[in-house]
């Protein structure tokens, strides 16, 4: 291929335009032409589409969020509108499209392989829910972010003598909650991979009232309930009165960290040989530490995102 394209689409992540950068510099470096798809899926069936150049992504490496912008796409869910962004690949001559972002961006570049356009998918979401590899672009950013928060909210709570509760996000995966737990020493850590017990969060609790322990941090995933919702069981069931920190989109924000923007490049820079060798249809991952290219259909596979558990058991035991 000698005429490629790059988009980013679905919820932003911190290390997104390392990734772009990666892709355009290393198409450039290959001499090939590489153009850049505004807004995403939407920005595909409008023709949002610019010629890229070195220069275009100078400076970026460092930067949060995506240059490329983002959008939702309820007419990409239509036949009419993907072959509307069809139409607008033919017009450009582009030949391959390499789509960064999440579960929802890969389902529409198969859709997109089945009207032909070969596409290579980068996993770019802070969920790391993404079946086939170890990590996702964003993960480790978000992650650092949840636990700077857990450390400065934990300075309060002890201050205070109280127990927080801290709401993160994750969807259906618990892969922030239960590393940013783990990493901050959380007492207890919620997941959707896990069913929670009220009555062992109490007992722990209470066990740690009861040996003198004057605070405690409570991680939970938002795809298993609201911190909100947790502080009226506990009070409830208990009358054990907390404190609730929703962190929200602050997770998704700021300048991608080292490991973030190395995987970014690594990632970016893989797409770019898979098309110039004429591959579509293919997810990039990484798997012990190495990266890796797979069929893109495996990434649908399973429907449940695979949780180390062992580290879920080991919180458990670390958090007694």
């Amino acid at each position: 291929m000698k005429n490629i394209a790059v988009l980013t689409s679905g919820g932003d992540a911190p290390g997104m335009n390392a990734a772009v950068r990666a892709v355009v510099r290393k198409a450039i470096f290959e001499e090939m032409e590489v153009a850049g798809v505004f807004n995403g899926y939407q920005g595909l069936i409008e023709g949002k589409i610019e010629l890229l150049q070195l220069g275009s992504v100078g400076d970026i490496i460092q930067r949060g969020g995506t240059m490329l912008r983002s959008a939702r796409s309820p007419e990409f869910m239509t036949e009419e509108g993907r072959l509307k962004a069809m139409r607008h690949v033919k017009e450009h001559g582009i030949e391959g499209l390499v789509v960064i972002g999440g579960d929802g961006s890969f389902r529409g570049a198969r859709e997109l392989m089945r009207l032909g356009l070969p596409c290579v998918c980068v996993p770019a979401t802070i969920d790391n829910d993404i079946n086939g590899t170890d990590f996702t672009i964003g993960f480790d950013s978000a992650l650092n972010t949840v636990i700077d928060a857990i450390d400065k909210i934990r300075d309060t709570a002890s201050s205070h003598e109280r127990t927080f509760i801290i709401e993160v996000m994750g969807r259906d995966a618990g892969d922030l909650a239960l590393w940013a737990g783990l990493a901050g020493g959380a007492e207890t850590i919620l997941i959707p991979e896990e069913r929670y017990d009220l009555a062992d969060i109490v007992d722990r609790l209470q066990s740690g009232t009861g040996r003198g322990k004057k605070h405690s941090i409570i991680i939970v995933a938002e795809g298993v309930m609201s911190g909100n919702e947790l502080a009226d069981l506990l009070k409830k069931e208990a009358n054990i009165e907390t404190r609730v920190s929703v962190l929200g989109h602050i997770q998704r924000g700021g300048s991608p960290t080292a490991r973030d923007r190395v995987i970014a490049s690594q990632f970016g820079a893989r797409a770019v040989e898979l098309l110039k060798d004429g591959r579509g249809g293919v997810a990039i991952g990484m798997q012990n530490q190495m990266v890796v290219d797979y069929d893109l259909n495996e990434v649908f596979a399973e429907e449940d995102h695979a949780l180390d558990m062992e580290l879920y058991k080991l919180s458990k035991q670390l958090s007694i």
